[in-house]
């Protein structure tokens, strides 16, 4: 699981509920800075049992470079509603619809469009289904096809878990299990030890539905590859990675690059979160990407 190291908004950021066409979805939006002239804006996909408070380290670098970015929690996800137990209502397609509507209800035009693991699959989805309303994809720590297969062993764990037990027995099973000191650096098929503030952390858990930890499971370990599919669009691509990767391993991270013709960045001293690991040198890379993509002010 990522690590952010609060769940308070950063200094200049709102959080509120953005109404779409398809409801109604809970953000952090970080304006940019004074002073500064707007660039452009960029919609953030967190990961499996993430959030959106998992892009909090990096809201006020890229406002400083000019970009206001909006971080979601998808459909099911922490403060988004939806559904208890209908994992059809979190199918892929369903919410690649979501973030279409997420696009277009920042009535910006085209958005910078950045997903991190499991997001990143829902991101590279609604691309596929439409890219006009996207400026770019960057797909952070977001691999190919499916999760590696010790990543898949964690996950059907965790669903062999939420078959029997509810969120919060399944929580306090999670932290009798793990040592204080440990800390997961993997795909966020469970819950990390090292969060500075626990209760938030179990608050984001018990948020959370079910049917969505589910079914995102689901598909993490059967997604197909579309890398082929995805390099028709007509977008600029990013592939941004720490230097290890225990979900998708940095060689597949490195050979879907080439296959998309993207840029690509690996994030030294970062592993499966380098917007948590290394904010700062992961806020750089994202906006040196944006600052190239044709369209960008000057």
């Amino acid at each position: 699981m990522s690590r952010p190291p609060t769940f308070t908004p950063p200094p200049g950021a709102r959080a509120y509920a953005v109404r779409t066409a398809r409801g109604e979805f809970a953000v952090v939006d970080a304006p940019v800075a004074a002073g500064v002239e707007p660039r452009g804006v960029a919609l953030l996909l967190p990961g499996f049992t993430g959030s959106k408070e998992d892009f909090n380290p990096l809201h006020v670098p890229l406002a400083a470079r000019g970009y206001r970015t909006v971080a979601v929690d998808g459909r099911g996800q922490f403060e988004s509603d939806g559904p208890e137990s209908d994992e059809s209502a979190y199918a892929q397609g369903e919410l690649a619809r979501d973030v279409l509507a997420q696009a277009a209800a920042l009535d910006t035009g085209p958005v910078h469009l950045l997903g991190h693991s499991f997001g990143g699959q829902v991101a590279r989805a609604a691309v596929l289904l439409d890219s006009a309303p996207f400026r770019s994809l960057t797909l952070m720590s977001s691999g190919p096809a499916e999760i590696s297969a010790s990543q898949q062993q964690r996950v059907k764990l965790l669903r062999d878990a939420l078959a029997v037990m509810t969120m919060s027995e399944v929580w306090e099973a999670i932290q009798s299990m793990e040592a204080p000191e440990e800390t997961e650096t993997g795909e966020d098929t469970a819950l990390d030890a090292g969060l500075d503030d626990r209760a938030d952390l179990r608050r984001r858990w018990l948020g959370t539905r079910p049917a969505q930890l589910l079914a995102a499971g689901r598909q993490l370990c059967a997604e197909p590859d579309r890398v082929a599919e995805l390099a028709l669009a007509a977008l600029p691509f990013h592939v941004l990675s720490g230097v290890r990767d225990d979900t998708w391993p940095v060689p597949l991270l490195d050979d879907m690059a080439v296959r998309l013709g993207a840029h690509r960045t690996v994030i030294a001293d970062a592993e499966h979160s380098p917007n948590t690991d290394r904010p700062a040198q992961t806020a750089l890379a994202i906006a040196d990407f944006w600052d190239r993509v044709p369209g960008t002010a000057s």
